[in-house]
């Protein structure tokens, strides 16, 4: 008797009035404004999202990376973070040794190519992926994966190429392009010089940018992608830190690319810098700052 009500009220109701309404909305309340219990519910569920203040748990598409891999704010963004206490501290500690203005440039590269590594191959990790059988020396069969062959790096110049070592030193001859993003003046206008492989409309894409600040020059990268042909979904956007405005800028611009990132600063400060951040990332790293 359910069925029968179910199929001879509910279900035309739905596909005449619910279902054609679906491309234009992502939440349709029953009977508009005067539905105050459903308007009620979405007010709360949106005031609990702002109250957060962990981006990973606002964006599933943000990671930060401390080993075993936590979810951020933005389901974008992953964050290396462990359950373990001590690879944590690993790369709290490097944090702290980058970040100080005391480093030698020696010990900021040294340190900073590390930290950039393990970013890297969290990115890696956020790839497609088949399931493979082989033979081991033992005779065995050993079930893995296969990761996805068709790869390649972006770097925004010129911080980004500070990133590319690490991005060769794990995956072997793969093809690295470039985007050049320069403010004309005072207008507010972008100068955009790219050189990206042919081929990259077919490939996942690992954008380098050691520090998400504005999100301003990321996005232009992005929308530069994406004009190219690259799916969104096939971004992987990797850093060491990222600024919560920055996140909040890129992942509600693009919600399907993924931002990985080994810390997640305060905010801020009214010149647009990171807070506490660790200053201009490729003058220290490439030495030429005074």
């Amino acid at each position: 008797m359910l069925i029968l009500q179910y199929a001879k009220f509910v279900k035309p109701a739905f596909d005449d009035f619910i279902l054609p309404s679906k491309k234009y909305a992502d939440v349709i309340i029953p009977r508009g404004g005067d539905n105050h219990v459903a308007i009620d519910l979405i007010v709360q569920h949106i005031h609990t999202k702002l109250g957060q203040h962990d981006l990973c748990k606002v964006y599933p598409n943000v990671y930060v990376i401390h080993e075993t891999f936590q979810f951020t704010l933005f389901s974008s963004i992953w964050t290396l973070v462990s359950s373990y206490e001590r690879p944590m501290f690993q790369i709290r500690g490097m944090h702290t040794l980058i970040r100080d203005r005391e480093i030698s440039k020696h010990d900021f590269v040294f340190y900073s190519d590390r930290l950039i590594r393990l970013v890297v191959e969290h990115g890696l990790g956020h790839l497609p992926f088949t399931e493979k059988q082989i033979v081991t020396p033992t005779g065995s069969l050993y079930t893995g994966v296969d990761f996805c062959k068709k790869l390649c790096g972006v770097s925004i110049v010129r911080s980004g190429e500070s990133m590319e070592n690490a991005l060769r030193a794990c995956c072997k001859g793969i093809k690295i392009g470039k985007i050049l993003i320069h403010r004309d003046g005072d207008n507010g206008k972008q100068l955009i010089y790219e050189k990206l492989p042919k081929d990259i409309s077919e490939r996942h894409v690992l954008l380098l940018d050691p520090v998400l600040a504005t999100g301003n020059s990321a996005n232009q990268a992005i929308e530069l992608l994406i004009q190219k042909g690259v799916p969104e979904s096939h971004i992987i956007f990797l850093n060491l830190i990222s600024a919560p405005e920055g996140i909040h800028c890129v992942c509600k611009r693009f919600p399907s690319l993924k931002i990985v990132t080994s810390e997640i600063d305060v905010s801020l400060n009214e010149e647009f810098r990171v807070i506490p951040g660790m200053g201009e990332f490729g003058d220290r790293y490439f030495g030429t700052d005074d």
